[in-house]
């Protein structure tokens, strides 16, 4: 196993910058960038030293080592963290340093990928890791955090060990080929794998709301012109983001800010005001408009509710029509509001009275905007299922024991029962790396940063 280096902390200044080694010759770099041949200090303390470049043994920084010896350190091996200045000057030649002496630099996620390797974790906690640098929200970390300190692992127990026994079981009576399985162990096993099929499936459908802790959902402001969407748009950011005026056709340019509701990452995007028009850099705008609407997972369509609809109103309502979509009502706060109410026609997506100028309804919206996703489940309510790839393979496992529950009721033979519990087991191993082959591993880290 080589050794290799990479700047632990983000690119750019900073008041500390941290450079990682990890490898059988992390100790004697280290020995060589401080001058000290007999170099070692006590594992996981941090020493003061200076280091020294290898031109004219000149000082390029005076820096904090700490050594952390394998097996106990990150990685497995022996480890040596090295915290200089967070000048990208200095932390450049320090690693050109490091590299002259034999280290090379580490690809994305491989420092965890050798503590995988070292049984220092299994593959949905080294996941758990990449999650929870990548959280857009407080419960996403916190679900993150769960994964990694081995909730899932623990979850997953259970279903494999009823399956190891089931499969003990029917593995021990093939061995007695002239003994047909007893009928009430038939039955036990047949409840056991109802379980494990019910267990499988209850995980699996955390994914619904899970996944949106990563991925988010982007929620898209449409409509006419000068209705407030830029206004509506500035009011859940809580922050002034777009340039507001009474000028139609002011936004030009579509706008995208994140944002947290409940948790789930929102991507909020303010789009120009869909009208016909002549004026060329705003028919650029309105055609940015329809690319946003057709990659939204949520449309947000304002109407002025202090007039009467327009035709322009009832061309974006007919453009949001075929995708998920709310339609707010803005401008509440308008005398003539309350007028026009009653001859407002109903909207079949619902709709939400707002005013963009006193926040009125802002609390309704924002629960009318996370609705379709979360269905009432909140992602702080308990473990959920994240990962797309943990999601399919508890699909699987489930369909697999599911096939197999359905053989046993059948009456089928041993042979073709088991083919399906292996099957799943195997998938189950997968979710934990006990079964993943180096591809699926190749995949897994590329997502991962450089220096983790």
């Amino acid at each position: 196993m080589d050794t290799i280096v990479a700047l632990g902390t983000p690119a750019g200044r900073s008041a500390i910058g941290v450079i990682r080694l990890s490898g059988p010759d992390s100790l004697s770099i280290a020995r060589s960038i401080v001058g000290e041949n007999y170099f070692k200090p006590e594992p996981s303390q941090p020493v003061l030293r200076s280091i020294k470049g290898t031109a004219s043994n000149s000082i390029l920084d005076r820096a904090l080592l700490t050594f952390f010896p394998g097996p106990n350190s990150y990685t497995g091996e022996d480890l040596v963290e090295i915290s200089c200045h967070g000048s990208p000057i200095v932390l450049r030649q320090v690693i050109d340093l490091t590299l002259g002496l034999g280290a090379r630099p580490a690809g994305p996620g491989e420092f965890t990928l050798r503590a995988l390797s070292n049984g220092k974790m299994n593959l949905t906690q080294a996941e758990a890791i990449r999650d929870l640098i990548n959280a857009q929200t407080e419960a996403a970390a916190q679900q993150a955090l769960r994964q990694m300190m081995g909730e899932l692992s623990s979850r997953l127990r259970r279903p494999q060990q009823a399956l190891i026994h089931t499969i003990v079981q029917l593995e021990s009576a093939l061995e007695f080929v002239e003994d047909d399985l007893p009928e009430l162990k038939r039955q036990d096993i047949v409840g056991e794998l109802t379980e494990v099929a019910s267990d499988l499936h209850n995980l699996a459908s955390t994914f619904e709301v899970g996944h949106l802790l990563r991925d988010g959902v982007r929620v898209t402001i449409v409509g006419r012109p000068n209705v407030g969407k830029s206004s509506l748009f500035n009011k859940l950011l809580a922050f002034e983001r777009a340039i507001v005026t009474e000028v139609p056709g002011t936004t030009r340019d579509t706008l995208t800010e994140r944002l947290g509701l409940d948790g789930i990452p929102i991507l909020l995007t303010d789009t120009a005001g869909l009208r016909e028009s002549s004026d060329r850099i705003e028919s650029i705008g309105v055609e940015r408009t329809r690319q946003a609407m057709a990659e939204a997972d949520l449309l947000v369509v304002v109407l002025d509710g202090s007039e009467d609809l327009r035709a322009e109103d009832l061309s974006a309502l007919s453009q949001a029509k075929s995708a998920r979509h709310i339609v707010a009502i803005n401008k509440s706060d308008v005398a003539s509001f309350d007028t026009l109410e009653k001859s407002r026609p109903s909207y079949e997506a619902g709709s939400v009275n707002v005013s963009a100028v006193t926040g009125f309804g802002l609390e309704t919206l924002r629960a009318a905007i996370l609705e379709p996703f979360v269905a009432g489940d909140s992602p702080n309510a308990g473990f959920l299922i994240t990962d797309a790839r943990h999601y399919d393979l508890l699909l699987r496992a489930r369909n697999e024991v599911q096939s197999s529950w359905e053989l046993l009721q059948r009456g089928a033979s041993e042979e073709l029962v088991l083919i399906g519990l292996h099957n799943g087991l195997r998938f189950l191993g997968q979710i934990t790396g006990e079964t993943s082959t180096d591809e699926i591993l190749s995949e897994i880290f590329a997502t991962f940063c450089i220096g983790k």
